[in-house]
Order: C-alpha cells, then sequence, then structure tokens
C-alpha cells in the first residue's frame, strides 16, 4: 500500500476527517427528512453500527426546518445534501447543521454560492464540494475525459471558496464508472490540499453494489487516496457502513468488529461449512470488539491457513479441532460447533 496522501484536515462536528485521521465511515439516511420520528430513528441505528457521519437529504423548506429537531436528538455530526436551491443550505447553517454538501452541477450563481460560503465561514462548518458526473455544469467542455470535466468542475468551485478566503472544504468527485471515478480522484489528489470523501454513486443493490464500491473505494485507498468514505448501496443504510468497514479491515486501516475467515468448501470437508459460516457470522454481526474468527472444513489444513485467527474450528466428521492462533487447543463434538466457538469468542 502506497503512503496516505496529506490532507488539510477539516472538523465536522466532533468528528477530524483528513490530516492524517482514520478514515471515516459515513452514510445518508433514507428517510424522508420531513418525517423527524423516522429520521431519528434510522440516525441512531447508523450510530450504532458506527456510522461516524450522517447525510441528509433537505429538499425542500420543510426538512431544513425539521433539521433543529433532529439535531437534537442524535449525536452523529449531520450534513445537509443541498440541490438547486442555494437558500436550503442558509437555512440548514441556521439550523446548526454541521457541514453542508454543495453540488457545483445545479447550484449555480456566484453570489449565491457566496453567499453560503459567507455563512458557512461565521459557524467554521465546512462543505463539501461534490461533484456528480451525471450532474456535471452545463458549460463543461466536452473536449475532456469524463474524469476532466469532473475535476474541472470541482475545481472552479474550490477557486470561487478561496476566493472568499474559505479552506474548509471537502471534496469528492463520483461516478458510476469505476475507472473514470479513480482517474478523477488521482487528478484532483495532486492538485488540492483538501481531504477527498470517496465513493462509486449509485453503485446497485448489495450484490453487485458492494464489489463496484470495494473495486473503487479499494483501489484509491491503496494508492493513499482517500479521508472518508461512503458505500452506495440499495439496500437499508446500516449495510453500507458494514460494507464501508469491511473495506478498511480487509485494507488494514481500521478495525471495527469480528472478521470472519472462511473457507469456500470443497469436496473435502464433511460437514456444511457454507451454513456454519453463516450462521457465525450471523451472531458475530452482534459485536464491536475487534476479533478474527475461523471456521474451516478440513481437521488438517484448517488452523495452518487461519494460523492468525484468534480462535476458529476446522471441522471434520462428527468432530473437529479447536484452535488458537493456530495452535490446536481441544475437540469439539459436531452438535457443539457453535456454541463452543461462540463461548470462546465470547472469553476474547
Amino acid at each position: 500500500m502506497m503512503p496516505r496522501r496529506v490532507s488539510q484536515p477539516v472538523r465536522v462536528g466532533k468528528v477530524t476527517v483528513g490530516g492524517g485521521a482514520p478514515v471515516v465511515v459515513q452514510s445518508m439516511t433514507k428517510t424522508d427528512t420531513r418525517n423527524v420520528r423516522a429520521t431519528v430513528r434510522q440516525i441512531k441505528e447508523l450510530e450504532e453500527s458506527g456510522c461516524e457521519i450522517v447525510r441528509l437529504a433537505v429538499p425542500d423548506a420543510e426538512a431544513a426546518a425539521a433539521l433543529p429537531r433532529i439535531k437534537r436528538d442524535v449525536k452523529a455530526p449531520l450534513i445537509a445534501d443541498i440541490h438547486f436551491d442555494y437558500r436550503l443550505a442558509l437555512r440548514a447553517l441556521e439550523a446548526g447543521i454541521d457541514g453542508v454538501r454543495l453540488n457545483p452541477g445545479n447550484i449555480t450563481g456566484a453570489e449565491n454560492i457566496r453567499k453560503v460560503v459567507r455563512a458557512a465561514k461565521e459557524r467554521e462548518v465546512p462543505i463539501r464540494i461534490g461533484v456528480n458526473a451525471g450532474s456535471l455544469p452545463a458549460a463543461a467542455d466536452p473536449g475532456l475525459s469524463l474524469a476532466g470535466r469532473m475535476v474541472n468542475a470541482a475545481l472552479e468551485e474550490i477557486r470561487l471558496l478561496e476566493s472568499l478566503d474559505f479552506g474548509l472544504i471537502k471534496v469528492s468527485l463520483k461516478a458510476f464508472d469505476v475507472p473514470a471515478t479513480i482517474e478523477a480522484y488521482r487528478l484532483i489528489a495532486d492538485t488540492v490540499p483538501y481531504p477527498l470523501h470517496i465513493g462509486i454513486t449509485e453503485a446497485g443493490t448489495p450484490r453487485q453494489g458492494i464489489i463496484r464500491s470495494a473495486a473503487g473505494i479499494g483501489t484509491l485507498l491503496w494508492l493513499g487516496i482517500g479521508d472518508t468514505i461512503r458505500v452506495s448501496l440499495s439496500a437499508p443504510p446500516v449495510e453500507e457502513v458494514a460494507a464501508g468497514y469491511e473495506i478498511l479491515k480487509s485494507l488494514n486501516l481500521r478495525q471495527r468488529g469480528p472478521v470472519l475467515v472462511s473457507c469456500p468448501m470443497c469436496g473435502r470437508a464433511e460437514v456444511d461449512i457454507v451454513r456454519l459460516a453463516a450462521e457465525v457470522a450471523e451472531k458475530l454481526a452482534k459485536i464491536d470488539k475487534p476479533v478474527k474468527v475461523a471456521v474451516m472444513g478440513c481437521a488438517v489444513n484448517g488452523p495452518g491457513e487461519a494460523q492468525d485467527a484468534d480462535i476458529g474450528i476446522a471441522c471434520g466428521k462428527g468432530r473437529g479441532v479447536l484452535f488458537k492462533k493456530g495452535k490446536k487447543v481441544g475437540m469439539v463434538m459436531e452438535e457443539d460447533f457453535i456454541s463452543t466457538l461462540m463461548r470462546e469468542v465470547e472469553r476474547l
């Protein structure tokens, strides 16, 4: 892995983004923001799942008016997602929002943006310049690559904010196309000092979206690019958070909750490893401590293949081998595989 890009830190509420801070995991509510009760409930679910920043859609004045009541009842920093009407950003800032996302493709008029920037500067609230490939400014140069047009849109907005002596900036350049997204982030990473929020937009349902996001986000993180991430899925937002942490864990960037090592099963297996692994994964989902657990289907090779697991079981017909850090510590009968393994996990 390449060294992480050095970025200028900003604070979103109590969360630091950039400047060498751990990569921050965020998501977005999928409720109607005007429904305060449902939105608060979803944010609390996100907080419990480890989400560190939550973004909310603010499509109209009624949604903006709901922000103080929502903010009062939750702990996570909140970011207002603003499109088309700059006045909604002003109302969100008046409501005490922790961050604002502006899309250069549909927030137009330099004077309108200046009003938002002045209000954000007074309150020391950061602004994310959120470029989307599907809503680029109409003046974007068609002769440039998609990545080039995205970067140019971001740079134009950045120059405007900088001209107002505003530096509390984050940047994102998202597309559905993974190579274009990677190219855009690589270009911007070498051009500006601001922290980068990375993700693949409209990635799809969990099966497709997690793979597409892991390919894009994982590549960028491996290149040292990225200060905060969101996995965008057509799924409940807690699934986005879980996927985000799995990407970070796979690159040894963050450790939250268990890591499950399980073999894919083959003709040598004498028990249903697929079922066992699924049951163990379901039970591990309730644990937020970093512990590495292995469920292997071969009593001969299992401990060696998962030798760095804190606890694991190599399953044979009728019984299996319990091991810790690759060393055998006992035998377990088949009917006790899961109960014994989970008891050892709880002890750890």
